[in-house]
């Protein structure tokens, strides 16, 4: 089946080449690809997890080699800095390639396709170019070869699998593997998993060292114990050296897969994990009662022990506490600590935290390194300045999650609002406070001190500084003003940048969204193509809107970038 004019060729074509290379320097044609699916690989030799991804890919891709050749091609599409770190990357991979060269092509299928972070391996259709996933290193990494052939219907058939595990889930089948039935403990000695069974089991995640909250999870853990109750924890280490798992888990008092098992990357992948710290919960009959208590447990502290087992109407209680708590907040409570009282200006002037209160602000945790956050920082600074025209009880502060000062000077260089200084320690506070787990985010604080809204970026990206003041009846008004727009848009639409399929009129709510005509932001509303992954701003589908330039840079260590936001890994 030979790649169609409409299809991996228009995909992988740029202007006269026609051609992809080998690491041979062999020039292979696009439209002889005869592979019924296409893999795209997006990766760079800097980047350790794509390092570590790749020999697994390989694997796969010569498995399946021996097996059906016109099953699977691999197309690799560099994010090396340098022609010389490219070859030498490539020269491992046994498939094809988008010449180096042609940095147009490699940016453009990096922003059709919403590439943030790496690896990522998108699937598509050989022939029509349609996309079957775009989760391919997650496809790859759970089930190997036994993902062959690659297709929608064998994709759907895998999610139908894992589904129904899920439903029949056990201890057994959580923690444990053909070849292993137990657990070890921090001094050595194997634990059968059948000593679990009838118990509350808690995962703890690790991928790092978490010394602060291992410290409250172990008063927890032994408080519990003392008072007789049937409860467990499992550490389960991902992502780091044996090293880093026998220094930690030699101090902590329970059980743990052992380093390097497999089921620990399984684990990750199948309760979804978003961020650390997370202490997933698992009931006495094996089945998942709670996909993250580290939440309760980093506001309550080791009083969080009273909360056990961790039901509803448990959870209800703290819901209750932290309530009261919200309810006493004041401005100078979240930025007023010690001698740290002030914000500075853009010269450098401390602005203290008592002229903010009784004004509307904004903490705006941001980063130079995360792209999504170079993407919004224009608009924001346009909606800022809107806002400041009309109302002076009004300020931003950049909180930073850069890596440098230079990075954090030249990012803040462009924003016309106060920052707290790099490397603040009211940064980590904050952060716990509102739970950053992704970037950009934007808090509003009102002018009584208390939390008016933890996503006034899609606010502002729906409504504009119209946002303003963000009081929920503010923006119930502005949310059913629009929802009456739209009543008066088409349904559906055809548009000259996605002649393939006819795009819907999509409800997105609060979601993010890349617009694929002026490579914006948007929420709230889009035309969509579900089967493409495509979206465009109903003022790009109905009219015309100012293209924005994409920008990329490499994630920090710890985070990756995707779908409008940077979240920790």
């Amino acid at each position: 089946m030979a790649a169609t004019k409409g299809g991996i060729a228009a995909i992988l074509a740029t202007g006269d080449r026609d051609f992809l290379v080998r690491n041979s320097g062999e020039q292979v044609k696009i439209s002889s690809i005869e592979a019924s699916t296409v893999a795209l690989y997006f990766s760079a030799s800097w980047c350790p997890p794509c390092r570590k991804f790749t020999p697994k890919l390989v694997q796969v891709y010569e498995e399946q080699a021996t097996q059906d050749k016109n099953n699977l091609e691999v197309v690799f599409i560099s994010r090396d800095r340098d022609e010389e770190s490219f070859d030498a990357y490539f020269a491992k991979m046994p498939w094809l390639a988008v010449p180096f060269s042609d940095s147009e092509c490699r940016q453009r299928l990096g922003n059709r396709y919403k590439v943030n972070g790496i690896p990522n391996l998108v699937i598509l259709g050989g022939e029509t170019g349609e996309i079957y996933t775009k989760e391919g290193v997650k496809l790859i990494s759970e089930y190997g070869i036994g993902a062959s052939p690659f297709t929608l219907e064998r994709i759907n058939e895998l999610k139908e699998q894992e589904k129904a595990e899920k439903d029949n889930q056990t201890i057994h089948s959580v923690l444990g593997t053909s070849t292993r039935d137990y657990l070890v403990s921090s001094t050595g000695d194997k634990v059968p998993i059948s000593k679990l069974e009838g118990k509350y089991v808690a995962l703890f995640f690790i991928a790092r060292p978490i010394d602060e909250f291992t410290a409250v999870l172990t008063k927890i853990y032994e408080k519990l114990r003392e008072v007789g109750e049937k409860f467990e924890v499992v550490a389960v280490y991902f992502n780091n050296d044996e090293s880093v798992f026998n220094e930690s888990f030699a101090s902590m008092p329970w059980l743990a897969i052992p380093h390097g098992d497999k089921m620990c990357d399984k684990l990750v992948r199948y309760f979804e994990l978003r961020a650390l710290p997370t202490l997933v919960l698992i009931g006495p009959d094996g089945k998942t009662l709670n996909n993250n208590i580290a939440d309760v447990i980093e506001e309550h502290g080791s009083e969080a022990w009273e909360g056990f087992p961790f039901n509803a109407e448990k959870l209800e209680i703290f819901a209750e506490k932290s309530k009261a708590k919200a309810a006493s907040q004041t401005l100078e409570s979240l930025l007023v600590k010690d001698d740290l009282n002030f914000a500075i200006g853009k010269d450098g002037t401390k602005v203290p935290v008592s002229e903010l209160v009784g004004k509307t602000v904004i903490l705006y945790f941001s980063a130079k390194w995360c792209s999504p956050c170079q993407d919004f920082l224009p608009t924001l600074v346009k909606e800022y300045n809107k806002i400041k025209e009309k109302n002076s009880d009004f300020e931003i502060i950049f909180i930073s999650i850069d890596k440098d000062q230079s990075s954090y000077d030249e990012f803040f260089s462009d924003m016309p609002w106060l920052a707290l200084p790099f490397g603040d320690e009211r940064k980590e506070l904050l952060m716990k406070k509102f739970k950053i787990r992704a970037i950009p985010s934007l808090i509003v604080i009102g002018p009584s001190g208390l939390t008016l809204t933890m996503d006034a970026k899609s606010h502002l990206l729906a409504h504009g500084a119209d946002a303003f003041p963000f009081t929920e009846e503010t923006l119930l008004e502005l949310e059913k003003k629009l929802n009456e727009e739209a009543k008066e848009w088409p349904e559906k639409v055809k548009h000259e940048l996605h002649e393939r399929h006819e795009l819907v009129l999509t409800r997105c709510g609060t979601d993010t969204y890349s617009c694929d005509g002026c490579e914006g932001l948007g929420s709230s509303w889009c035309y969509r193509c579900d089967r493409c992954d495509f979206n465009l701003h109903h003022n790009c589908a109905l009219g015309t809107n100012e293209k924005r330039d994409a920008i990329g840079e490499a994630p920090a260590a710890g985070y990756e970038c995707d779908g409008g936001v940077c979240r920790k890994a």
